[in-house]
């Protein structure tokens, strides 16, 4: 049985993903045509429910939980790991309301937090996620929420920090930066389903045993990203909570949606979100 998976060419997905698509693992019959795609295109794809499996950030699984239920395996959840708020000028954190501020995409978990910490500032324009710090050092914009690997790096342009978005939640809650998930169609048969979970968290503890056997993947997708970077990259993103969400990631997520739908942000989700 062949199966659609989508999944990001940043270096998290793809050590998770590679032994997965590439044979390395037993897939228990199944075999995987995947897609490459930032994440806020796999989060408009999964509105439209094409995808049997997809990575896909939490703000857009509110819309689009009739089509699909989170996986137990590969999710990006952790502690200090959360997207930052940047600008090239200092800006007193109090003034948000009034500035224009670059998104790396309307659904993405990024500017749900944001929307959480700062449901006034709305003048927002959407960036791909790797463009925000050209438009804030060209002045196209005046603040910008960066995820992935830019939080690395921006400090190396000139550029400030005005806020940690995952400081924020963790003060507010005390529970880990709930980010991004891996979810299968509903549409799929629970024996499948199920199988689709024990063959994420096969791939990934053969990506931590065996580190080296993604490398080529990784940095393929990598494109010209510094290798110490792509590592740290790997490090932050993929953890305890990405091998399995146990009771601590399930709680922080389904927080997440609770604290928006009581600002409004999202819709009153139904009572089953998890496979499991």
């Amino acid at each position: 049985m062949k199966l659609t998976l989508g999944f990001s060419p940043c270096p998290n997905d793809t050590f998770i993903f590679d032994a997965m698509v590439h044979g390395r693992i037993d897939t228990e019959g199944l075999e995987f045509d995947y897609l490459l795609a930032d994440v806020e295109e796999l989060n408009r794809k999964a509105f439209t429910g094409d995808l049997d499996i997809t990575k896909m950030s939490l703000y857009a699984f509110a819309y689009a939980v009739q089509n699909y239920l989170i996986l137990d395996s590969g999710s990006a959840l952790g502690h200090r790991n959360g997207p930052l708020l940047i600008s090239k000028n200092k800006i007193d954190p109090s003034k948000l309301a009034t500035v224009r501020i670059a998104i790396p995409g309307k659904y993405t978990t990024a500017n749900m937090l944001f929307s959480i910490a700062w449901p006034l500032a709305v003048n927002k324009t959407e960036y791909l996620f790797s463009s925000i710090e050209e438009a804030l050092l060209k002045g196209e914009m005046d603040a910008g929420l960066i995820i992935h690997e830019t939080r690395f790096t921006y400090f190396k342009r000139g550029l400030h920090k005005i806020a940690d978005m995952g400081e924020y939640w963790e003060k507010l809650t005390g529970l880990p930066i709930p980010l991004g998930t891996i979810a299968v169609n509903r549409r799929l048969p629970d024996d499948i389903a199920l199988k689709v979970n024990r063959i994420v968290r096969r791939s990934l503890e053969y990506a931590y045993r065996d580190s080296l056997a993604s490398y080529d993947f990784v940095v393929a997708n990598a494109k010209e990203m510094d290798s110490t970077v792509m590592n740290n990259h790997i490090k932050l993103f993929v953890n305890k909570f990405t091998l399995n969400l146990g009771k601590d990631g399930k709680k922080a997520i389904s927080e997440l949606f609770r604290i928006a739908h009581e600002k409004g942000i999202v819709p009153k989700l139904p009572d089953r979100i998890f496979l499991t």
